[in-house]
């Protein structure tokens, strides 16, 4: 077997999946292989995937059966949460890939290689307990401005759609101490902007009531960082976001203020069938402490159309809801259905694609008006941005606010990784467009 000089990872779903990319390309590098920019040139490729939807499964499940017909021979991985979710199925099925590698097994990728390399075999390491390992390495970041830090990793929701729990374990907090450390290790390497990822932050730290440490604390310490300017974090369960949580995003300077608390559906017989442990009058009430508390939050949601047994009049309660909530960010999502999850178990997916594409359609046109018409509202105003890279027009920079959203201004690229007042004069489809404020 050829020795590996090159390598290049594709990254489905995630921002955890990103990092996770992160997290494997730097033991890459460590080990002298170069990154290459396309895959044909790469001696190793690596697909690290995500199991959330369908579509990302059938791509990677479509790449394998391309790359296989071509003649150069490669060494193929797979990483991610379809490894864990149809481990059987991607070795039975696809010769060509010489190792699969869980979630939880990220550093052992090293020594997997060897092996391939020295016997010429083939590898699974897919264990489901959480490897403490991943605490204490720190990934060389591609991005010189934003960076994220999991301080989460699985999760015990158990939402009866989705295959998390089944595919990244039960969850685990990470220790307070490991994540401050992270977080000045990424400081030294001039990031501003840190996202604080675990697939429900706020639950931070109930696992392991003897750290005596929760989400909130975790924010007010991050936030007296000198050199980080902002502070980000997804997601949020509505049923686990505290009061406490709440006024940390109010004191804290560099937090922004942006929360991502996906409502999912605006039933409550829904919502019970998906297991998501709260009904839409305490979504609601929880909404209103928000805006309550923090006047300028920005809040996000994620939206399941279609789920089984779902009515006419249960899909308009949901478009109802969003209505009302008047969202400023929304993910909206047809249901599929997952293997091994309790859905799939027990509900027929009943609702025709036909009916799912109608209610997608519906909600997404009334969201994409809506946002147009939020958009304009800050028209005249001076927002603050980091400025993160330049556009696609290179005479463009562009960068967020604190509520996230994008904007595009003028300028050198001399001011990237500064913050920057600029005066918002127009916008175009979802993204504010302006001009630095020299005043």
């Amino acid at each position: 077997m050829n020795s590996l000089n090159t390598f290049f990872i594709r990254t489905y779903g995630c921002q955890m999946n990103e990092l996770d990319s992160e997290i494997m390309a730097s033991q890459l590098e460590q080990r002298g292989l170069v990154e290459s920019e396309n895959e044909n040139d790469a001696d190793l490729i690596i697909f690290n995937t995500c199991s959330i939807r369908d579509l990302a499964e059938r791509k990677l499940f479509g790449k394998l059966g391309i790359i296989s017909r071509k003649k150069k021979k490669k060494i193929i991985g797979i990483a991610g949460c379809t490894v864990m979710a149809k481990k059987e199925k991607i070795l039975d099925k696809f010769e060509n890939v010489n190792f699969i590698i869980g979630t939880n097994n990220l550093t052992d990728l090293n020594n997997v290689l060897d092996e391939i390399e020295e016997k010429n075999i083939r590898l699974s390491k897919t264990d489901t307990k959480y490897e403490k390992k991943l605490e204490t390495y720190f990934a060389k970041r591609k991005n010189n401005i934003k960076a994220s830090v999991s301080i989460t990793r699985g999760c015990n929701n158990f939402c009866t759609y989705c295959v998390v729990p089944y595919t990244r374990g039960r969850e685990y907090s990470r220790s307070f101490e490991t994540i401050i450390d992270e977080c000045n290790y990424l400081k030294d390497q001039g990031i501003k902007e840190i996202m604080l990822l675990g697939q429900n932050v706020d639950s931070y730290g109930t696992d392991n009531h003897k750290m005596n440490k929760y989400f909130h604390d975790l924010l007010y310490e991050i936030d007296k960082i000198n050199g980080i300017e902002r502070i980000r974090f997804m997601t949020s369960h509505p049923k686990d976001i505290t009061t406490d949580l709440m006024y940390a995003i109010k004191d804290c300077k560099k937090v922004c203020n942006f929360v991502h608390f996906p409502l999912q559906a605006g039933s409550n017989r829904i919502l019970k069938k998906m297991n998501r442990g709260y009904t839409l009058e305490e979504y609601l009430e929880k909404v209103n402490k928000l805006r309550e508390i923090i006047p300028n939050v920005s809040i996000g949601t994620d939206i399941i159309v279609g789920f089984p047994t779902e009515t006419d009049d249960e899909f308009m309660q949901t478009y109802k809801a969003f209505e009302q909530i008047d969202f400023d960010l929304a993910f909206i999502f047809e249901y599929s259905p997952r293997k091994n999850t309790a859905a799939y178990k027990l509900y027929k997916d009943d609702i025709s694609i036909e009916v799912k594409d109608q209610r997608m359609k519906k909600l997404m046109n009334f969201y994409n008006c809506n946002i147009k018409d939020k958009l304009k509202k800050f028209i005249g105003t001076t927002q603050e941005v980091l400025v993160e890279n330049l556009n696609k027009d290179k005479n463009f920079l562009k960068g967020r606010n604190k509520r996230y959203e994008k904007v595009i201004f003028k300028g050198n690229k001399s001011l990237i990784g500064t913050i920057q007042n600029v005066n918002i004069k127009e916008t175009k489809h979802q993204t504010l467009i302006g001009e630095i404020s020299f005043s």
